[in-house]
């Protein structure tokens, strides 16, 4: 199931960006991302209360609390940068690097998470990263 929901997620953080480089043309990046999100927290909220599980929050760890904060920092910072690299960049150009993530994301499991980092994940990281250079040189 988790595959299902993983390709859903590409499918629509593609269709977000498209969308996104259509949408940001005249209105500023930080404008842009603040409307963004408010949409997001809107959207999360009402599935929290369509599923009834608005009652969890008070079961929340202080450790959960905290690295659930940070994780929202960085990822406002992340859609900060990423609608002003799509201002000001090509769609096609943008996307590709910021997919990166991929990669530093599989570095950073193996040094925090301590996850396995195998021949086949070293090898997708070197077929990423060179990807990524041929589609944006």
């Amino acid at each position: 199931m988790w595959l299902l929901f993983a390709l859903l997620s590409a499918i629509f953080a593609a269709f977000t960006s498209i969308l996104a480089k259509i949408g940001i043309e005249g209105v500023n990046s930080n404008l842009a991302t603040a409307i963004r999100t408010v949409v997001v927290v809107i959207m999360s909220w009402g599935m929290v209360f369509l599923t009834n599980t608005q009652n969890g929050i008070a079961e929340i760890s202080k450790k959960s609390w905290i690295f659930l904060i940070l994780s929202g920092l960085a990822t406002g910072a992340s859609w900060l940068c990423y609608y002003r690299a799509l201002q000001i960049g090509e769609a096609s150009k943008v996307v590709p690097v910021d997919k990166l993530s991929v990669v530093i994301t599989l570095i950073l499991a193996f040094l925090l998470l301590h996850e396995e980092f195998t021949v086949r994940s070293l090898i997708g990281c070197i077929l990423i990263g060179a990807g990524t250079l041929v589609m944006v040189l």
